[in-house]
This record gives C-alpha cells, structure tokens and sequence, in this order.
C-alpha cells in the first residue's frame, strides 16, 4: 500500500472529478503538505493523479501523455500499451507508484504490475487513505444526496483526512465532461 496519498475520482451526471491531497512523507514525518498530486495532460483532455514515490509518478505522466499521442488520445488502448511496457520495460518496472487516468468518459487505474483496471461503479480511488475516500464518495452517491461529482470528491477526501495520517485536506482537483 502507498503510504502519503489518497487519490480519488467519481463519476456523476456526465462529469468524472479526480482529486487528491497534497501530503507527502517520510515515515511517519510530513515533508510537505501542497504537492500537487493531480494535474491535466494532452492538452487538458485527460486528468490523471498518482499515489506513491514523486519522481516516478513524473516519469510516468511523461510516458503516458506520450501514449495518448501515439494512439491518438484513446484512454483505453492508451493504458493498456502503457500497463504493458510500465510491466515489461526493466527501468519502469522498478517504477513505485500507481495511476488514476481519466478522460471524462472512462476512469481508469494503471499499476505497474499490468493493471488496468475499470471500475464496477462510479467511484474509484487508490492511496493509503484510498478505502476511506471510496466509502465515503459511495455512501454519498447511493444516498442521493444534491452534490457535484466534484463536491462528492471533495468532502470524501475531507472525511478521509480526518481518518488517515498520511493524507491531508489541501485538495486539488480536475473535472472533464464525458
């Protein structure tokens, strides 16, 4: 598990809102608290977050925006030729970190074990206060509750600052349209 992070995204009327909290640690020291974990590429189309080390997380932002280009924006094929060389390519595999990649349609998580992974429902998150994050986003979808996807993202990962030591409250997130 990643430790320092909570990733979350949620899909609501037509719009999927990714965020993420801006800690970072060492052990169980907090070395800074706005990181920003969560950020557009190709051109603003796509939002993606990571949880795990920063260095890598660069690197493989760098990598997959690449990816978008060269499978002219399609998330899917884009994350799956991305999972595929993260696994098998020798310096990317020591790579620790995992994904969260959007384009306002799909949500996706790459690991680089191969994963790529789609979601049951409209809620996916990854990170050390991860399990938090999703409950709460489910809790207030399935309650029917009058919030934006971006509002549902933004108070779960509030409730999952207040549960888990490595994940804060300085949010920043990205909304597409599907």
């Amino acid at each position: 598990m990643f430790r320092g992070t909570t990733i979350l995204a949620v899909r609501k009327n037509g719009q999927i809102a990714i965020c993420g909290d801006g800690q970072v640690t060492a052990g169980n020291t907090i070395l800074k608290g706005n990181t920003k974990k969560v950020k557009r590429i190709f051109n603003g189309k796509v939002a993606t977050g990571f949880a795990g080390a920063t260095a890598d997380a660069f690197t493989l932002f760098e990598i997959f925006e690449g990816k978008l280009g060269e499978y002219g924006g399609d998330l899917v094929r884009s994350a799956v030729e991305m999972a595929k060389l993260w696994r098998t390519d020798k310096q990317l595999s020591k790579l620790d970190a995992l994904m969260i990649v959007t384009d306002g349609k799909n949500m996706l998580m790459l690991s680089g074990t191969g994963d790529v992974i789609e979601p049951d429902g409209d809620v996916l998150a990854i990170g050390s206060g991860g399990d938090y994050a999703r409950a709460a986003a489910t809790a207030y979808l399935d309650s029917g509750v009058d919030l934006t996807a971006e509002e549902i993202a933004r108070k779960s990962l509030t409730i999952a600052g207040n549960i888990c030591i490595y994940t804060n409250n300085n949010l920043v997130c990205e909304v597409l349209n599907g």
